[in-house]
């Protein structure tokens, strides 16, 4: 069982949580949604003892064991099965010390690491990693590769069965689909279905939280409340919740006219001075019933380009690539038109981000031609925009290096629109929230007008 008492949570000067009183029973598989910046992962920090409560406490059993996936993966020489399987860090001891006995010729440590290795499953160990590679989709071949020799997709999937292998009671999981083809999104679900621990999920896949979720938690105003049922579930309630609230005001609101009304009227008149009395009794009791407040609507929006030229880019009989050794596209013939609204699907691996750098112009093709309009305008969001956005830097100052003869206002309201509001545009991007970052980043691209929009995995970081 997890609780939060009276715990309120900061992330620099911005007061992210308050007076939160919250029990999760253990085996519930809790989604965590909320706007971006609500403090979803501040609140996964603070559960692992990584950030500080600013009031209160986290109650956790003593000998909890908690699984979660690396921000980072080394750059390791050690092969992809391996670190894996050394996610179970107890197997992966016993292991070592049953090498390092071997090797000493010590055959009664031998002895006593074989005992411990069966009594802890550690006979299976390299089939149970073996399986949750597979289940993220690395083929077989790709098991013994070195850890480095994988992009930062792959490493994620790493980082990602790693979790999954370690023997764990609460298992926290912030955006683990991000990197994840269909099939393996797909797997995973079937995985944390059967897991017997308790889950907190962090995800803005709707279809994903519905499937997973037995709870959901909804962080909101600096309050978390948490429902039963996956995301659809939760919006029907909270729904009514919010249309029962406004009844209730409006209702209230009525009451106190009326009260008021004859309040006013009588109040001076000795023959009513008691009635009178009596209705400002009433008044005072009145609950005071919060109209409901609408969220902030929020709407990407990109301005038309000043320039649309009807053939924009083409690609004629291109194999595309790294190099003349690791070729992972042939034959392409491909062009990009005016009002084309083009989805890009396939496995992991397929060459999905190879086609868009070809057409970014960021890979030149091995051979064939790339033919690009003169006025063509590229907006790209690779899966590395996020963290090119320069640490110490406000939105403000992300606009002005990129356009520093415009005039402040008009930063101030574009970002406006992009919900990056009074302060919040002063900020450093230090303490943003992924999807606020992901959010600036969409940002910067808008506000150059592009005619061509690529975008590689956009919605990675953005709320629901």
């Amino acid at each position: 069982m997890i609780s939060l008492r009276n715990f309120a949570l900061r992330r620099g000067e911005r007061l992210l949580l308050s007076n939160v009183d919250l029990t999760l029973h253990a085996g519930y598989r809790v989604g965590v949604v909320g706007r971006n910046g609500a403090g979803k992962s501040s609140l996964f920090a603070a559960v692992k003892g990584e950030l500080e409560a600013d009031k209160g406490d986290v109650d956790l059993p003593g000998k909890i064991r908690i699984a979660s996936v690396a921000q980072e993966t080394p750059s390791l020489p050690d092969p992809a099965l391996q670190f894996v399987l050394e996610g179970d860090t107890e197997v992966a001891a016993v292991m070592r010390e049953e090498a390092e006995a071997a090797a000493r010729e010590d055959w009664e440590a031998v002895a006593t690491a074989h005992q411990r290795m069966a009594e802890i499953g550690a006979y299976d160990a390299e089939a149970r990693a073996g399986k949750l590679l597979h289940g993220l989709g690395f083929p077989a071949e790709t098991h013994s590769r070195a850890v480095s020799s994988f992009s930062g997709g792959w490493r994620v999937r790493l980082n990602l069965a790693r979790a999954l292998m370690m023997p764990s009671d609460l298992l926290l999981l912030d955006e683990p689909t991000n990197h994840l083809d269909l099939d393996a999104v797909f797997w995973l679900e079937q995985w944390l279905l059967k897991y017997p621990g308790t889950l907190l999920l962090i995800s803005h896949d709707r279809e994903f939280l519905d499937n997973v979720a037995t709870h959901t938690l909804h962080l909101h105003g600096g309050g978390a409340k948490l429902y039963v049922g996956g995301y659809t579930d939760f919006e029907r309630q909270r729904a009514e919740q919010l249309r029962q609230q406004q009844l209730a005001h409006d209702k209230e609101q009525a009451e106190r006219a009326h009260l008021q009304s004859f309040i006013d009227r009588f109040k001076a008149q000795a023959s009513k001075a008691a009635q009178a009395q009596s209705r400002m009794k009433r008044l005072a009791k009145l609950a005071g019933t919060e109209a409901v407040r609408a969220e902030r609507e929020f709407r990407i929006e990109f301005a038309p380009p000043a320039k649309l030229p009807f053939s924009l880019i083409r690609l004629n009989h291109v194999e595309a690539g790294y190099g003349a050794d690791s070729v992972i596209l042939h034959n392409v013939g491909f062009g990009l038109e005016a009002g084309q609204r083009i989805g890009l699907l396939g496995p992991n691996g397929a060459g999905k981000t190879t086609l868009v750098k070809t057409l970014v112009g960021e890979l030149d093709p091995i051979s064939g031609e790339r033919a690009a309009h003169p006025d063509l305008r590229i907006g790209y969001f690779a899966q590395h925009t996020v963290e090119s956005l320069h640490e110490g830097q406000s939105p403000m100052e992300h606009f002005r290096d990129l356009a520093p003869d415009a005039p402040n206002q008009s930063f101030r309201d574009f970002l406006g629109k992009w919900n990056f509001a009074g302060d919040r545009a002063f900020e450093p991007v230090d303490g943003f929230s992924g999807g606020e970052r992901a959010r600036l980043a969409l940002a910067l691209i808008a506000y150059q007008q592009p005619n061509v929009l690529l975008l590689d995995e956009p919605t990675n970081h953005l709320d629901l």
